[in-house]
């Protein structure tokens, strides 16, 4: 699977991609993760500035992304691709359906290209989403101030549904019985003069029990 990152500020992900389980499977070459930065697709001026934005046709606050520099990176992340039916263009809007497990399912066995969009400011000429027929998703009921958050948040979602990602299928949680309430030792937590306990039945080694007990938790 191959992600391809459209974005002004593509150090931001530098951190993240660079730890845990994302920098594994890049460094495995499982996944594999790519910047088109749309600055770069702007002829430079004089003053070397190369604006990605610029005022709302009908007025308003802000500055929108422009279409042609997105266009652009997004031709460059294409002309890489060798199977171009399996490419997949998202774009971000929280007005957007919500992203989901099933949809991160899906499109790791559907695609193995995505390139992820990364709005900024007040978002991107709606022109592109006709052109690129892109799919177009939330990830929850509040406002950003980029794309890239969402875009972190689809990689990873997606990758760990990729075999050898995570090591063992076992370890997706949404294919086993699972409980927001997990403990580990001490048996008994000690804090502030108070004792906290794990609760009986998970101690009890009763595997059918246990599992009535997390199903409840879910």
């Amino acid at each position: 699977m191959r992600f391809h990152i459209i974005t002004i500020f593509p150090n931001i992900y530098d951190s993240y991609m660079n730890e845990s389980i994302i920098g594994r499977a890049i460094k495995n070459k499982i996944i594999e993760i790519k910047f088109y930065n749309p600055r770069d697709y702007i002829k430079a001026p004089r003053n070397n500035y190369r604006p990605v934005d610029d005022k709302p046709y009908g007025g308003g606050p802000g500055m929108v992304m422009r279409a042609e520099p997105i266009l652009k990176a997004v031709e460059k992340a294409i002309s890489k691709i060798k199977n171009k039916k399996k490419i997949l263009i998202i774009n971000f809007i929280p007005s957007a359906p919500k992203f989901t497990t099933i949809f991160a399912k899906t499109f790791s066995k559907k695609y193995t290209d995505i390139i992820l969009i990364c709005g900024r400011y007040e978002g991107i000429d709606a022109r592109i989403d006709k052109i690129l027929k892109t799919k177009k998703f939330s990830v929850g009921d509040y406002v950003l101030t980029g794309g890239e958050l969402p875009a972190m948040v689809l990689i990873d979602s997606i990758s760990r549904q990729i075999p050898g990602v995570l090591g063992k299928y076992e370890s997706l949680e949404e294919e086993r019985v699972s409980s927001s309430e997990v403990y580990t030792r001490p048996e008994v937590l000690k804090y502030k003069g108070k004792n906290y306990r794990v609760p009986k039945v998970l101690l009890s080694g009763n595997h059918k029990l246990i599992e009535n007990w997390r199903k409840a938790k879910k």
